[in-house]
């Protein structure tokens, strides 16, 4: 049985809309938990920090050294919760491509995984970013790619011209 599904995609791809999706065509409760919740729950000290976590106005991410930490102890977490009989929905932007998949291998173990990539064109991305107005343009076209460098997926999903709803059935059939 599926314990944990990992979705990977640059931001405006369409994560976040997959995973409430998914959160209603799965049969059991999933909780849903991503970066977002990470940065969220940090201080705001650490949003414009060197050691934390930086949004530079090109839309790139600079992470630091205490952002790293507190990063592993969180997806420790995440993982302790799924072997505790949480199912768990990760929304995640592995700016480290690879070396982001590999910490999160790690930390899951044992449990059962579904990887998912999220690809949507970059240009339609970016259309999104402008759209919703929270985010730092430029992020959107500087991750589009870059999260998938190295990636091994299970499934993957495109929300170029797929709706969030269709995608997160097309995953539910692969959940087991």
């Amino acid at each position: 049985m599926t314990e944990v599904i990992v979705l990977n995609g640059g931001s405006s791809s369409g994560k976040s809309g997959i995973v409430r999706c998914l959160q209603e065509v799965l049969p059991d409760p999933w909780l849903a938990l991503g970066t977002d919740t990470l940065v969220d729950a940090m201080p705001a000290s650490m949003k414009a920090s060197d050691a934390g976590i930086e949004f530079a106005p090109d839309g790139q991410v600079i992470v630091g050294p205490e952002f790293r930490m507190l990063e592993a102890a969180w997806i420790e977490g995440v993982a302790a919760m799924a072997r505790a009989g949480a199912r768990v929905i990760v929304d995640e932007v592995f700016l480290g491509g690879a070396e982001s998949q590999k910490r999160w291998q790690k930390a899951l173990g044992e449990l059962r995984v579904l990887w998912v990539g999220v690809r949507c064109d970059s240009a339609v991305a970016a259309g999104r970013e402008v759209a919703r107005g929270d985010r730092v343009i430029g992020m959107a076209a500087s991750q589009a790619d870059v999260v998938h460098r190295g990636m091994v997926y299970d499934l993957e999903v495109d929300t170029t011209h797929a709706e969030s709803m269709e995608c997160a059935q097309t995953i539910a059939t692969h959940v087991s």
